[in-house]
């Protein structure tokens, strides 16, 4: 059965107007511009509201009280539901570092998860980030799985998944150049994370398949000074690298308003993605949690809009929601609605290689639809053809 969106501010491929969105099952029809003239049984008027794709989070380690290495079903399909409800209508959940059987039990629960999922965000696919990192960087990343990349072992954990699409790791590591030639081989997106390296470590890193910059600025390094003399490192190289993307944490946390627009200014909306990085805690009230697998993961502990190590001395995570990452981009660092849409909707699904199917309003595409105010505050979401929030 069509249906369709009238009258809304359409957020389109190179375009803003008011319009209409028309689909068919779970697939996009018609866009276009003025008044709809089409046939759709069901038709919703926006109200002047805007009317985008569905949000794109590629980095996201849980939502609604669960994290993905929970390694159930339960915890996959309601954290992708948490993020539904906040506008991510496609997601790519995250793991951590952990022991293999604990990456491998995420494996095949994400299968199953998959199978099972009505009311969630679509999940292409899997992003693993760790356990291949800096000591010195590692952030809220449990120290005991720290280690440096073997053939041995991310062989076999790249043949216990066909599910992977992204690996994030630190370049400099011994080994790292090759394993990021492997990914390169596999269309896996290797980036760059939890990182020491510097501005020239980069440079190489991207010439052995590391198109990316995890949580830019976070964990990553900047200039620094050795005996006397200055290194400019990842923040300088990915600046200097014009086909270098990077993915930001908006939460109005992590990156005050300055950075927020800097990034904006250089990389701009097309090679800038905004991700959430939350944790279980997304969604949720504030107090302590778990950062991980519930019963071998870190404490942390949520206040201030954001979650922290127990003693304060590094973020853990965020709780941001999709929804709120594109509000801090407009409200905060004061960029326009449809480019900090695009941020979050074409760049992630360009980077993330999904664009065939998602992140854009085009005849083609999936019927993953928002409608929402000036504010960024949800009035309809749409996924996969259905009404679901």
């Amino acid at each position: 059965m069509k249906q369709a969106i009238v009258n809304g501010r359409i957020i389109a491929p190179g375009k803003t107007g008011c319009g209409y969105v028309e689909w068919d099952g779970g697939v996009i029809t018609d866009v276009g511009f003025g008044a709809y003239r089409g046939e759709a049984k069901s038709v919703v008027d926006a109200g002047g509201e805007w009317v985008s794709p569905g949000f794109i989070d590629i980095h996201l380690h849980g939502a609604g009280g669960y994290d993905f290495m929970d390694c159930t079903v339960e915890a996959f399909l309601g954290a992708a539901e948490m993020a539904a409800r906040h506008g991510a209508t496609t997601i790519f959940p995250t793991t951590l570092a952990s022991t293999n059987e604990n990456l491998f039990e995420a494996f095949d629960t994400f299968r199953q998860a998959k199978l099972l999922n009505e009311r969630g965000a679509d999940m292409p696919g899997l992003h693993l980030e760790g356990p291949y990192f800096a000591y010195n960087q590692r952030g809220a990343q449990d120290p005991r799985y720290l280690r440096d990349p073997r053939p041995e072992e991310y062989l076999a954990i790249l043949a216990a998944s066909d599910d992977i699409r992204r690996m994030s790791l630190a370049p400099e590591l011994d080994g790292a150049l090759e394993l990021g030639r492997v990914l390169r081989d596999r269309g896996i997106l290797a980036s760059i994370a939890h990182s020491d390296a510097l501005f020239e470590e980069a440079v190489e890193a991207f010439r052995n398949g590391y198109t990316h910059v995890t949580h830019f600025y976070s964990c990553t390094s900047s200039v620094v000074r050795r005996n006397a003399f200055r290194y400019a490192g990842i923040v300088e190289a990915a600046y200097w690298l014009d086909d270098m993307t990077v993915e930001i944490i908006a939460d109005g946390v992590h990156l005050p308003k300055s950075l927020l627009q800097l990034v904006y200014k250089l990389k701009g909306a097309d090679r800038t993605v905004l991700i959430t990085d939350s944790m279980r805690a997304a969604g949720m009230p504030e107090g302590n949690y778990i950062l991980g697998a519930r019963d071998a993961g870190m404490p942390v502990v949520v206040e201030d809009g954001v979650a922290k190590l127990p003693d304060r001395s590094a973020f853990a995570g965020s709780v941001a929601t999709a929804d709120r990452a594109v509000r801090t981009m407009a409200r905060l660092a004061e960029i326009p609605i449809p480019e900090a849409v695009r941020m979050m909707t074409a760049t992630p699904a360009r980077v993330m290689r999904v664009e065939d199917r998602k992140g854009s309003l085009a005849v083609g595409k999936d019927a993953d639809i928002l409608i929402f105010n000036d504010n960024v505050e949800l009035q309809c979401v749409i996924l996969r053809g259905e009404k679901r929030f």
